[in-house]
């Protein structure tokens, strides 16, 4: 950690993690190898990473469409009154949504916006009608139809 408190990443540290951020399905072997540590060194490194938050999880990725899921849509919320209990109310109900994939808090025009997946247009109809206009507390909703991913990556720069 240094004096702001931030831990501090060296070059193997970030090596490791874009190795790991490229295939996390590579060994431990392999990718001790790639960052020139024995295994033992690496697991420490692991171990270390792991616990000051900076890995926070492992995933598995997978392609929305092949199983289902054809509509990405971007749903940009305002909400009546910016007053603790409403907003408290707004992110505890999104948490329990599980088409909303991300959720985040802005400054600007609208107050959140939310990456949701749908498999239908009638899919996509419930969730706005059904579930979210009905949210006490909700002003202007205007949802973003994905026609195509250009880019999309879970990997943070770290060279």
């Amino acid at each position: 950690m240094n004096e702001n408190g931030r831990f501090e990443l060296d070059d193997k540290d970030r090596n490791l993690l874009y190795y790991l951020q490229t295939d996390a399905r590579i060994t431990n072997t392999e990718l001790a190898q790639r960052v020139d540590l024995s295994p033992t060194g690496l697991q420490k490194r692991l171990r270390k990473l792991e616990e000051a938050g900076i890995i926070k999880g492992y995933a598995t990725l997978l392609d929305r469409e092949a199983i289902g899921y054809d509509m990405l849509c971007f749903v940009q919320v305002t909400l009546q009154r910016h007053e603790p209990a409403a907003i408290e109310r707004f992110k505890s109900a999104v948490q329990q949504m599980p088409a909303v994939l991300e959720c985040y808090h802005l400054t600007g025009e609208y107050d959140y916006l939310l990456k949701i997946v749908v498999h239908n247009r009638r899919q996509l109809e419930h969730f706005l009608v059904e579930v979210l206009t009905p949210m006490p507390g909700m002003d202007k909703i205007r949802t973003s139809l994905v026609l195509r991913e250009i880019k999309a990556t879970t990997a943070v720069p770290v060279r």
